[in-house]
This record gives C-alpha cells, structure tokens and sequence, in this order.
C-alpha cells in the first residue's frame, strides 16, 4: 500500500490516517468539515489536497448512518482500488450497499475494536489499535487483493485481525460494547441530582462502572440506530434479571425468615453467575485472566511519583502485571494498586517499604 484516502477525520479517522503515514503511506484526508480536515493534517495525519488519481486503499470513518452512501459515492467515483469501512455496526451498511446495486468485491466491512470517550482529531493517536482486535468481514465476493489491503492497514496499526461474518459481529458489539454503554449511562444518570455528600463518596467502584458514560451522546445515538435490535434483546435480559433482584432484595427486607432465606439465594445467585461471566473477560495478552495480588501504596499527587514507584518494583525485580489508580476525596494524593504475581506480592511489599513508601492493606 503506497496511498490512501481517510474519508472522516475524527478519532479513528486521524488515528488510522497517523498509522498510515508514520508507515510511509501518502495519506489523502476528507472530511465534510474542512476545518476538522485541516487540524487533522496539521498533526501529521496526511494532505488536504486530493489525490491525483486513484489510490490503494479508500477508508471511510463516518457513523453507521452515513457509511453505505460515502461509501456508494467514493465507488461510483473510483476512487480506489479497494474500499473499507471502519464503523462499529457491519451488517446494515452491507446491505444497504446491495441495495443501491453496487458491485462490492472491492469493499470489506471492519471494525477495530478501539476508542476513547474523546472525539475528533485532537484526541487521536497512532497508536489506538495496537494490540486490539480489527473485526474484518469479508464475504464470497470480497475480492483476494482487497482482503490483502485490508490486513496490511491492520498490520501497519499494530492490530490483531478478527474475521467474522458481520451480522455476528454485530450480535457480539452489542453484547460487548452498546448494552454496556447504555447500562453504564443509566448508572451514571442515578448520578445526576444525588445529594453531594453522596456523590463525595464516589470511589474506584463508581468510577470504573460509569467510565464510558462520558462519551458524546450524538456518536452514540448513530451507533444504537445502527443495531438497535440486538442491543434491546440483552437489555430485556438485564431487565429481567434486574427485576429479580429487586425481589430478591425486597425479601431480605420481610420479617419472615423463610422469605429472606429466598431473597439471600437470589441475589446470591446472580453474584454467583457475575463472577462466571467476569472470568470469562480476556485478560492480558487476550490470554485467559489470572488472579493476580494488589499491593496497595499511598502516593503524593506530585510530578514523578509514579515513574519512582515503577523504577522501584523494577529494581527489585518484579514486573507489575497492571496497575490501578484511586484518587483520595479532598486530598492531594491517591492509592495505587499494583497489580503483581502472587508469589512476587511480599517481595515486592518489603523493597517498597525499605524505600520508605507507606503501604496500606
């Protein structure tokens, strides 16, 4: 691949556009917002200025709903040799590509399984994809050459590919990434005019829960337009199991000792199916989880306190397996959690405390 054309210059637009053109491709940008075009080739991600002829490769990085006529358009102008696209639903853009009647050997659905709950160019990064899956959805007709430019735009953004057919892979974002959303915004909104003395209590729990709430509501509502379907059958089971456990509770609340017996096994039951379900979460690598032990340091909110504590479970030999910050209410420090192999979990405790940081349990 010698050129490309970024047809949307938002996050992954200028994330893939920065992959690109750090790999040596000529990387063309368009945008329907000239300005957001022009930041993004100001970072480096590409030229405003359209190619001269067709290019190897047309990505078009717009929501769901705008992807099948970018697309109808960019093919009826042979723009390309080869087209894809990266928005997170697969099945209706295809199929609404069919429809228009358009020859689509030369297109293959994708999806890199990336993001940030930032948009637009300022908040892209050549490095969004590396390690993370890139979902490729090639059919009978996806011409070979196409598939090939596909997997080297993959490669050279340091993702993994992932084939699937697109309507599973639209079943499983909806498992993995839209329901989550939207439970996650309906936790957050409870939020939204609780007491201040309640919200000052908000610790790493809370925060972990409503992290992707933050992102902009209009991608969002593209994104759920897109695949709506699925995204409603698993919010109906979380309904349900949700009722249950509303029963479950109200039972512990009875003065019958029988009822609260009941209420006690319900929710017992589904702490019980959570904790199969979060097990089954990748861990690092993609590898299987592993259980791993949190030695617990109290630190400064002062530049270089993290690089020194890294520097000091370097020095005694321990590699921190991953690492979890929570930031102390009305203090100027916070604790981290340093994530370490059981076995590594004293070692790394006694050179900690023998550098005069102050543990906590």
């Amino acid at each position: 691949m010698r050129t490309a054309l970024v047809i949307g210059t938002g996050l992954i637009g200028t994330s893939v556009a920065l992959a690109l053109a750090q790999r040596g491709v000529v990387v063309h940008l368009d945008d329907h917002d000239p300005e957001q075009a022009r930041t993004a080739a100001a970072l480096g991600a590409g030229t405003e200025e359209p190619p001269a002829g067709p290019v190897d490769l047309a990505v078009v990085a717009a929501p769901p709903a705008h992807v099948a006529s970018l697309l109808a358009d960019a093919m009826t102008r042979g723009v390309a040799r080869g087209y894809l696209d990266v928005a997170s639903v697969k099945g209706g853009p295809r199929r609404e590509l069919e429809a228009r009647g358009l020859d689509l050997s030369a297109y293959i659905g994708t999806h890199p399984m990336s993001g940030r709950e930032k948009s637009g160019p300022l908040a892209a990064t050549a490095d969004l994809f590396e390690g993370r899956p890139w979902v490729l959805t090639p059919t009978r007709d996806t011409d070979t050459e196409v598939l090939n430019l596909a997997l080297e735009l993959v490669s050279h953004c340091r993702a993994v590919p992932v084939v699937m057919d697109a309507d599973a892979h639209d079943r499983a974002v909806a498992l993995v990434s839209h329901m989550p959303h939207l439970v996650s915004s309906l936790v957050a909104a409870r939020l939204e005019h609780a007491e201040e003395s309640a919200v000052r209590l908000c610790g790493g729990g809370i925060r972990d829960v409503t992290r992707i709430a933050a992102s902009d509501p209009r991608m969002w509502i593209d994104i759920l337009s897109a695949n709506p379907g699925p995204v409603a059958d698993l919010l109906s089971d979380v309904a349900a199991d949700l009722d249950g456990t509303v029963r479950a509770l109200r039972a512990l609340q009875s003065s019958d000792e029988d009822k609260r017996g009941e209420g006690a096994a319900g929710i017992a039951d589904v702490l019980r199916r959570g904790n199969a379900g979060q097990v089954r979460v990748p861990g690092k690598h993609g590898s299987a989880p592993r259980a791993y032990e949190a030695v617990v340091v109290l630190i400064d909110d002062q530049p270089g306190q993290l690089a020194r504590i890294f520097a000091d479970a370097g020095a005694a030999g321990v590699n921190i397996e991953d690492v979890r910050i929570e930031h102390a209410t009305g203090r100027q420090a916070g604790l981290v959690q340093l994530m370490v192999e059981p076995k590594a979990a004293l070692l790394l405790s006694a050179a900690l405390r023998e550098r005069g940081w102050a543990l906590r349990q």
